[in-house]
C-alpha cells in the first residue's frame, strides 16, 4: 500500500484498491442508470399487459429493486460524513439486498429453464434444488460479514470476515451455470429440427445473455478466491460483487423481454407454438381452388404451418408438395404440370399467430 500523503484529507488519501473500488461502483452505478433509462419503454408496454404472471412480477420488483439499492450503497460509501458508528450498523445493508436480488434473478433462471424444456419434472427438481442451496447459502453467510475498517471520511463498505464467506457467490454461480450449459443444449437440440447459423441460433434463444451472466459472476469468483488483499482493509475481494450483482440484473431482465408471446408459465421456446390461449389464436383457413365450392370432401387438403412457409422460397413450393406427398396426389405436381383440378381439392393454410407484450401500441 502508498503511504498516506500528509495534510491530505482521509477522503482523498486512499490505498490504490480503495480508489479502484471507488471508480468500478462509479461504472456500476453508470450501468444501472444506463439500464434503467434504455429499458423505460419496454417496461413500460410490458406494465399495460392485462396478465401478471410470476415472470411479469420479477421484472418489476427488479427494475425499482436494483437501482435503489445501490443508490444507497453509493451514498454509504461517497459520503465522507459517513461516521463509523453508522456504518457499523449499516454495512449488512448491501450483502442482505444483494441475496434478495440475487434470488429474483435466479427464480427468473428457474422459471425459464422449466419452460424451454417443456416443464420437465426433472429439470424443475434440479433448478429448483439449487435455488433453494442459494438461498439458504446466501441468508447463512450475511451473518459473516462485517465493516471494513476504513478511516472516517473514507465511505462504508461491507467485507467478509474469513475466505470461506466466498461461497457466498459460489452458489448463484453454480446455478447460473446450470442455466447456460441447459440453454445451450436445448438450442442445439433445437437444430435437428431448424437449422441455423450459429449467430443466428444465439440471438434468438439468447444464449449471449445466459454467457454474460455466467462471464460475469466466473470473474466475481477469481477475484474472491485467488486474489489476495494486503491487509484488513484492503477492498480488493468485493471490487466486483456490485457489478456482478447489477449485470446479473440487467441480463436477467433481457431474457425476460426475448420471451416470445406470454409470460404465463415462463413462456415457451422459439420453435413450440402458443402456450396459452389468452395471448394467442389459432386461424385455419381453407383456400379452394373454385370459388364457392365447399372443400368438405373425404379428400384432405395439405396443410402449412407460417415455419414451412418462411423456411421455404415461395417458388419451392411444388417442389415441397412432391417430397411430402403420396405420388398419386395430383396435387403434389407442380401447377404447370396438373392436368385437372379436382373440385374440391383445396390447401389448408394454418396460422399460428403469439401477441406478446411488444405488439402493443405505445
Amino acid at each position: 500500500m502508498s503511504s498516506p500523503i500528509p495534510n491530505l484529507p482521509n477522503s482523498l488519501n486512499l490505498s490504490p484498491h480503495l480508489s479502484a473500488h471507488k471508480y468500478f461502483l462509479v461504472c456500476t452505478l453508470t450501468v444501472a442508470a444506463w439500464d434503467t433509462l434504455v429499458l423505460s419503454p419496454r417496461t413500460w408496454r410490458l406494465m399495460r399487459t392485462g396478465e401478471w404472471p410470476i415472470l411479469k412480477i420479477l421484472f418489476h420488483f427488479l427494475r425499482v429493486f436494483m437501482p435503489v439499492e445501490f443508490a444507497v450503497v453509493a451514498v454509504a460509501f461517497f459520503d465522507t460524513k459517513w461516521s463509523r458508528s453508522t456504518c457499523d450498523k449499516f454495512f449488512l445493508f448491501e450483502p442482505i439486498c444483494t441475496a434478495i436480488l440475487l434470488a429474483a434473478c435466479s427464480a427468473i433462471h428457474v422459471i425459464r429453464i422449466h419452460a424451454i424444456y417443456e416443464r420437465s419434472r426433472a429439470v424443475l427438481m434440479g433448478m429448483g434444488s439449487l435455488f433453494a442451496v442459494q438461498v439458504v447459502v446466501t441468508a447463512v453467510c450475511c451473518g459473516f460479514y462485517r465493516s471494513v475498517p476504513l478511516l472516517e471520511g473514507q465511505g462504508c463498505i461491507a467485507g467478509p470476515k474469513a475466505n470461506w464467506v466466498g461461497v457466498y457467490w459460489v452458489a448463484p454461480t453454480l446455478l447460473y451455470t446450470t442455466s447456460a450449459v441447459l440453454a445451450l443444449m436445448r438450442s442445439i437440440n433445437s437444430l435437428q429440427a431448424k437449422p441455423l447459423s450459429p449467430w443466428k441460433l444465439m440471438l434468438r434463444d439468447g444464449l449471449n445473455l445466459y454467457g454474460a451472466i455466467w462471464i460475469v459472476n466466473m470473474v466475481n469468483m477469481l477475484f474472491w478466491f485467488i486474489v489476495k488483499p494486503n491487509n484488513d482493509a484492503d477492498p480488493i475481494k468485493t471490487i466486483v460483487t456490485s457489478m456482478a450483482a447489477v449485470l446479473t440484473t440487467s441480463m436477467s431482465l433481457r431474457i425476460v423481454l426475448g420471451i416470445r408471446g406470454t409470460l404465463v408459465h415462463g413462456g415457451s421456446f422459439a420453435l413450440t407454438g402458443s402456450t396459452a390461449p389468452s395471448n394467442s389464436s389459432r386461424a385455419t383457413h381453407v383456400i379452394s381452388t373454385r370459388s364457392g365450392v365447399p372443400t368438405n370432401s373425404t379428400h384432405t387438403p395439405h396443410t402449412y404451418t407460417l415455419d414451412d412457409m418462411r423456411s421455404k422460397p415461395e417458388a419451392a413450393w411444388g417442389d415441397v408438395d412432391s417430397k411430402n406427398t403420396p405420388a398419386d396426389d395430383k396435387g403434389a405436381l407442380p401447377l404447370g404440370e396438373r392436368t385437372a383440378t379436382p373440385p374440391n381439392l383445396g390447401v389448408k393454410v394454418t396460422i399460428d399467430r403469439e401477441v406478446g407484450y411488444d405488439s402493443y401500441a405505445k
